[in-house]
């Protein structure tokens, strides 16, 4: 008789492959523990017996992939994460922004607008705010609800405001946000330059033209040629010259795009869409 626990292992492996063979989503590197419990949950939800059962609704359903992903990625954030990141962000690209007459900036994947948030702060900050316009997107409608709310625990708060003076904040991040009960809800003023809206990287296309992008943690998910479709959407939604941030963890060093853009800060991962090449020859 066989392991049930083994047999499930077995299943989980050919559900991985089948979802990056079938819709290009790579979850072979995502720790394994996690990925196990929300599949059987999501199995469990949809009504199966086992993770096993998923794979050919995965094949003929193309409709519940984004569920699929909603009840897979885990759609948590921080407030300004990678602090060092946003530094460069308010000494480096900011002060180039202030250039343009209007600003649009497109966080992709914004889980529940931890970052979105933080960007929108850094703008306003840099005294950018009443001129941007924020549109905030994922493929998960739950978190989207969430995120679109601007509201947090407050048990968050000491590592929001630790993270916030790391990046050079220039306030007390007290001033950004309401306190109610064990609550905080982040000010009218951010949560009304922010447009949240579905948004599927994978098969949707341009719907703005934009000056920053911040794509963080989502790529390490794709596959190598899902990741290219990515990028080269970036790149045909930003005007020339504007910005790409990636997070720590995914570059553009080996993707075939790179020629097109500039190093910012590598360690950053910010880069700058060149303005003398058309990113439709490559």
């Amino acid at each position: 008789m066989s392991d049930p626990a083994t047999t499930e292992d077995r299943a989980l492996d050919l559900f991985v492959h089948a979802l990056k063979m079938c819709h290009g989503y790579d979850f072979s590197d995502y720790a394994r523990a996690s990925l196990k419990r929300r599949a059987e949950q999501l199995a469990a939800d949809l009504g199966e017996p086992g993770i096993g059962h998923l794979i050919p609704r995965l094949i003929y359903e193309p409709g519940l992939l984004g569920d699929v992903i909603a009840r897979l990625s885990v759609p948590v954030s921080d407030m300004f994460r990678d602090p060092e990141v946003f530094a460069v962000l308010r000494e480096r690209v900011l002060p180039v922004l202030a250039s343009y007459p209007r600003v649009n900036i497109w966080q992709a994947g914004c889980a529940q607008g931890e970052e979105v948030y933080s960007t929108a702060i850094l703008a306003e900050e840099a005294g950018l705010l009443p001129r941007s316009r924020f549109y905030a997107t994922d493929i998960n409608d739950q978190a989207l609800a969430r995120a679109s709310e601007g509201i947090f625990a407050a048990r968050r708060v000491d590592g929001f405001a630790t993270n916030y003076d790391r990046a050079g904040g220039r306030h007390d991040f007290a001033d950004y946000y309401r306190s109610r009960y064990d609550l905080i809800r982040m000010r009218r003023t951010l949560r009304e330059r922010v447009v949240f809206a579905h948004h599927n990287l994978v098969t949707d296309g341009v719907f703005a033209e934009t000056h920053l992008i911040m794509c963080r943690n989502v790529l390490i998910y794709f596959s190598q040629a899902l990741k290219e479709r990515v990028l080269r959407l970036f790149a045909d939604s930003l005007v020339r010259g504007g910005y790409l941030v990636l997070g720590t963890r995914e570059t553009l060093q080996f993707s075939a795009l790179a020629p097109y853009f500039e190093v910012v800060s590598e360690p950053h991962r910010i880069y700058r869409l060149k303005r003398e090449r058309s990113i439709h020859r490559v």
